[in-house]
């Protein structure tokens, strides 16, 4: 419905004027970060509660009126991207309520950033394992209602396995206190699911409880120069045999992808002299009472012995190892700098189909898109490739974009030919929601919506994004 003033006022007098974000200070909410969606919203509200929120829900569900909940506003597919409804962020939902070493839990509300929570992890000498490259501004309501991955998903899992307990607001204005702190607790239905990955449609996370690891007493970051993607998938699977199972982070660049960041990124040195077709970045962790480093050496001498790596490097100290990543965090921004416009994939599919892949759907790019540059990156210890492909660097710009369904189907064809998925970790929103109903198995579809239709039967959350 269409809001008129006397809405926009009451909705006004539920957080007061702290609340309300002034049109002058709009368009960070508004717009995607990359500048592919911009949307409208009549009022944007910055709850300050959890009572608050729930106010705003029910005076919505009251007359129907559609929310958009908004994190930090760092998604790639524009489900935080209102389209007339009232947008509401959780930056003012910040506090942390308990920390836990004995029991490696965390409860913090939903507006807390991701870079926020780990460092109160920290300061009880824990670690929250989640880490993506916005994390200085991306939120833990967001993270939850994406599903976020990042790059620790091989040995820690995604959002979804951090995750015990939530906190949400449903459409009617219902709390839902689920704030579990049991790492065992079955007494039916896993509530707390529906709302990790649900986008927002089916309710607004307002706190969460969040598990904690104890912090490694030592960390080995690799970088290396391989000859094929096939060697990075046997140079995986011999790192995990020969350090039982240490690795936490495992990246995959291309060529084109390494070429491409330290142009944008002059200030960021080569790691190594050689060039080759894929390189990978890796870290491995431990406690103490462990020769890490022994270990990766050794197991390095033998992937050599059998020409899967062409050449590496061992960070010597923190500094050298926070330069190695921030090779791979700025690889979306050297991108948002080119001036070609960008097709952005991200698919997943099994490990062991990650070169075949690579190799069939570069060969559907070229021929559909001669000249295009092909940016594979990503996190290949769990299989989710960002596969984006940048238009020519002399080529026509608007010719490109207009063959970018096109591509992007390519893609996504070959990703599924191989088992895989249209979304490993960005979610559906807006740019994959027509594709979702068109491959997502009929039944899987059936059950989405009859649980939408449960609890919000007036449409009012998040509509027009996953389903």
């Amino acid at each position: 419905m269409v809001l008129d003033q006397l809405h926009i006022d009451a909705l006004a007098a539920i957080t007061g004027p702290r609340g309300v974000i002034g049109e002058a200070d709009s368009a960070p909410y508004l717009t995607e970060w990359r500048g592919r969606w911009t949307g409208t919203a009549p009022i944007i509200l910055a709850p300050a509660s959890v009572e608050e929120v729930s106010k705003i829900a029910a005076w919505c569900h009251e007359h129907a009126i559609g929310i958009t909940p908004q994190g930090g506003n760092t998604g790639l597919v524009g489900g935080q991207v209102p389209d007339g409804q009232i947008l509401i962020t959780m930056k003012r939902l910040r506090a942390v309520r308990d920390v836990s070493a004995d029991n490696n839990t965390m409860t913090v509300e939903a507006g807390l950033t991701l870079a926020e929570a780990q460092a109160e992890a920290g300061k009880a000498d824990r670690l929250f394992p989640l880490s993506i490259g916005s994390e200085g501004s991306c939120q833990i309501g967001g993270i939850i209602s994406t599903n976020a991955g990042g790059v620790n998903v091989i040995r820690y899992g995604n959002m979804r396995d951090l995750v015990l307990g939530i906190e949400a607001v449903l459409p009617d204005g219902t709390v839902w206190n689920g704030l579990n702190r049991l790492r065992k607790n079955n007494t039916g239905y896993d509530l707390k699911h529906l709302f990790i990955g649900g986008e927002g449609t089916l309710g607004l996370v307002t706190a969460a409880v969040l598990k904690l690891y104890p912090r490694p007493a030592q960390s080995v970051t690799v970088f290396t120069a391989l000859p094929s993607a096939r060697a990075a998938v046997d140079l995986l699977s011999l790192m995990q045999g020969e350090t039982g199972g240490m690795a936490a982070s495992f990246e995959l660049l291309s060529a084109a992808t390494l070429d491409l960041t330290l142009k944008q990124f002059p200030g960021l040195p080569r790691p190594v002299e050689t060039r080759a077709p894929f390189y990978t970045l890796m870290e491995f962790t431990s406690g103490s009472g462990t020769d890490l480093a022994g270990k990766i050496e050794a197991a390095l001498a033998k992937a050599m012995e059998k020409d899967l790596v062409l050449d590496g490097t061992i960070a010597q100290n923190q500094t050298q190892a926070g330069e190695l990543w921030q090779i791979r965090h700025n690889v979306s921004e050297a991108m948002k700098k080119d001036p070609a416009y960008c097709v952005k994939c991200d698919i997943s599919v099994p490990v062991q189909d990650i070169p075949a892949f690579l190799e069939e759907t570069g060969k559907a790019v070229e021929k559909t898109a001669p000249g295009a540059r092909v940016i594979a990156f990503g996190h290949m210890g769990d299989g989710n490739i960002h596969y984006d492909i940048l238009g020519p660097e002399a080529g026509e710009h608007d010719a490109f974009k207009a063959r970018s369904q096109e591509m992007e189907r390519l893609v996504h064809d070959t990703a599924i030919a191989h088992g895989g998925s249209i979304s490993a970790e960005h979610g559906i929103g807006i740019l994959k929601r027509a594709e979702l109903a068109e491959r997502k198995d009929p039944a899987e579809m059936r059950m989405m919506r009859a649980i939408k239709q449960a609890l919000d039967p007036k449409n009012i959350m998040n509509p027009g994004k996953l389903l």
